[in-house]
């Protein structure tokens, strides 16, 4: 995982919740993780990792702060902990 998506990584467990993440620069962090990202009807993303499944809302610029909080419980619910294995 290069630097840039590690600080991704990092913004989207930052306090207070970040509100200037774009979903771009999450789906290539979760392609990175391993995950797939399927798109859905409406405008959703699924995405599976680690045998998990979410579905979030396609945001077209920066990730709102409860669709950050969202992410970051699916990442952890995943099993991965950024300052364990990801650290910057």
């Amino acid at each position: 995982m290069n630097h840039k998506h590690r600080k991704t990584l990092h913004a989207l467990f930052a306090h207070p919740v970040s509100a200037n993440i774009s979903s771009r620069s999450i789906e290539s962090v979760l392609k990175e993780l391993g995950g797939e990202i399927e798109q859905r009807h409406g405008g959703r993303l699924g995405i599976h990792l680690n045998g998990h499944f979410a579905e979030f809302s396609h945001d077209t610029h920066s990730l709102q702060p409860a669709h950050v909080r969202k992410m970051r419980k699916f990442i952890e619910d995943a099993g991965i902990d950024p300052e364990r294995d990801y650290p910057l």
